[in-house]
């Protein structure tokens, strides 16, 4: 008698993902404030930034952080006119820099 194959079986899905050009936004608290991070994959970036922490280019493609201070649940939630993008380890960093 021969083998009986198996039935399919259901691929997972895979997890859901940020949409293109938005990542999500997470609060970081530090002895310097309360921070809201967002961190953007390569793809969606498609400006030149120039990094706070170090004054180097962050080039277009390059996955980096876009943080900008929480000002609590009442305040605008984008925190356009400060938001500043980082070099993830330079954001890290950001303690131990003068």
């Amino acid at each position: 008698m021969g083998r009986v194959p198996r039935a399919n079986r259901r691929r997972q899905d895979p997890p859901p993902r940020a949409p293109l050009g938005r990542g999500v936004d997470r609060t970081v608290s530090a002895p310097d404030g309360d921070w809201v991070v967002r961190e953007l994959r390569g793809t969606s970036s498609t400006k030149t930034y120039r990094c706070p922490g170090c004054w180097q280019d962050i080039p277009p493609g390059t996955a980096h952080l876009v943080v900008w201070p929480s000002r609590g649940t009442f305040a605008p939630a984008d925190g356009a006119s400060e938001r500043r993008h980082w070099h993830r380890s330079c954001f890290a960093a950001r303690a131990h820099r003068r």
